[in-house]
């Protein structure tokens, strides 16, 4: 029973990340499109957020991470939703 629930959760994680994934693409494309700083700034908001994410799955597959582990996955997070702030205020 617990591989069947470390499987889906582990899908699901992937599931995520594919769509932050997603998200920093499409950001990609537009600014590319189109070059503004709001859109800049939003697809390196959704870059970190990306990144948060990948380093999130990692930390949680580790049997007992130090606490700079988690301090190191919650940094891409904060700097990724400043970003997406910055481009909305704009």
């Amino acid at each position: 029973m617990n591989v069947l629930i470390d499987t889906v959760l582990m899908m699901m994680q992937m599931t995520v990340f594919a769509l932050a994934l997603g998200l920093t693409v499409i950001s990609f494309q537009s600014y590319r499109a189109n070059p503004s700083k709001r859109l800049e700034s939003a697809f390196i908001g959704f870059a970190f957020l990306s990144m948060g994410v990948a380093l999130t799955t990692i930390v949680a597959q580790l049997p007992s991470p130090p606490a700079f582990f988690y301090i190191a996955e919650t940094v891409p997070f904060i700097v990724g939703f400043g970003m997406l702030y910055l481009s909305l205020y704009r």
